[in-house]
């Protein structure tokens, strides 16, 4: 009787487990989301002397065909960023709807709008910063986005934030530049300014480092950077942990971006719970016979990649970044333009190197060796480029 009753055990776990896998697979598709997608476009600022004017648009799309989506509130925070202290300067700020089926208002007020299937409407942001020299005091505007959607998933509030330069720094000449010397090669960290959704990351390569090139170098740029260009970010506030996030991201070590709810929610909302759950059982099983890091080999390359809050510099500090999507086609792109090898990297102060991505032919184990000491950093250096340029012994 006993043994019938083991068997029966045994034949019964499997199939219960995979129901609630496949419970939890189901329950997250089905999950209360938002089609609405905004999209920073046309950002400029004008200096006026003692008066800065920012002005660009926030388009709202919504990609599915049949669905149509409320938002019935718009606003902006503006956060300035800089060296001294701003707070002598005074900010004003307006948002206008450019709806395209609607006259457009002269007081300023976002009226609740319905934005249809496959339709676009746009919010034209306006703000000006008044004072002594602003430029001397800010550099970059973070423009922080609240807005709601409203449909058949019920009210959901949204945000987002769009990074927009003030002033750039000079790209280095060869006069300027110093190479650190290194193991069989030389480096150099190049500055720029704080990169976001609204820079092109070809551009930024051939703005900061084309004049500084010659045959054989290898140009490299930091994972987050490129991630944050292609606006990989989420505030957590739009990020809502569920029960396999808040169970299995206790299993980790407290400074993993996989240690928090939110963290952990993030990756399941890109592979899903069923891989998620599978990577986490798979990874206690290997560490069993002494394999470690098996989750992040059985849950995907983003695993690796995700930066939880305070894992990167501000002001995405206060977000979750993901890692970079095409690095591969990014990189054979900017090494066709540009002439030199280029790679994707993603390296920290413990002297770990990861090459995510590079050219064809890109020594990648000269990157290790080069880039072991984190020239570039880890703090708000603002540094994401460095330029590899072998030594002949």
């Amino acid at each position: 009787m006993l043994s019938r009753f083991i068997l029966l055990s045994l034949l019964i776990a499997p199939l219960a487990l995979g129901l609630t896998v496949a419970w939890l697979e189901l329950r997250h598709r089905l999950r209360p989301s938002s089609p609405l997608r905004m999209t920073p476009l046309d950002w400029r600022v004008n200096d006026l002397g003692d008066r800065l004017q920012v002005e660009g648009l926030l388009e709202i799309s919504n990609p599915h065909p049949r669905m149509e989506i409320f938002v019935p509130e718009l606003r902006v925070e503006p956060v300035l960023l800089g060296r001294s202290d701003p707070s002598s300067l005074r900010i004003s700020t307006r948002i206008t709807a450019e709806h395209p089926d609607e006259p457009t208002r002269a007081d300023g007020y976002w009226a609740a709008y319905i934005v249809k299937g496959h339709k676009t409407t746009r919010a034209r942001v306006t703000i000006e910063i008044e004072g002594a020299s602003p430029l001397e005091r800010i550099d970059s505007l973070w423009v922080d986005a609240h807005w709601v959607n409203y449909g058949p998933f019920g009210r959901l509030q949204r945000r987002q934030g769009v990074l927009v330069p003030l002033k750039r720094p000079e790209p280095l000449n060869s006069q300027q530049a110093t190479f650190l010397k290194g193991d069989g090669c030389e480096v150099l960290a190049l500055g720029t300014h704080l990169l976001g959704p609204l820079d092109d990351p070809i551009e930024v390569l051939r703005t900061y480092a084309s004049d500084l090139l010659q045959p054989g170098d290898v140009l490299t740029i930091g994972e987050t950077p490129v991630a944050v260009i292609q606006g990989r970010y989420r505030h957590p506030s739009e990020v809502h942990p569920g029960k396999v996030a808040r169970l299995v991201c206790r299993v980790f070590h407290p400074t993993s971006s996989l240690a928090t709810a939110c963290g952990m929610q993030t990756l399941i909302d890109l592979v899903g719970p069923t891989r998620v759950i599978v990577a986490w059982l798979g990874g206690l099983l290997l560490k069993l016979v002494g394999l470690p890091g098996g989750f992040y080999r059985l849950a995907g390359d983003q695993a690796r990649l995700i930066d939880d809050i305070t894992g990167t510099t501000p002001p995405y500090d206060q977000t979750i970044v993901l890692g970079p999507q095409h690095s591969e086609a990014f990189c054979r792109r900017a090494a066709a333009e540009l002439g030199v090898d280029v790679a994707i990297v993603d390296v920290n102060d413990l002297g770990r190197v990861k090459v995510l991505a590079s050219s064809p032919g890109c020594d990648e184990a000269l990157l290790e060796t080069a880039l072991k000491p984190n020239p570039a950093g880890n703090a708000n250096q603002r540094t994401p480029l460095v330029l590899v340029r072998p030594v002949l012994r």
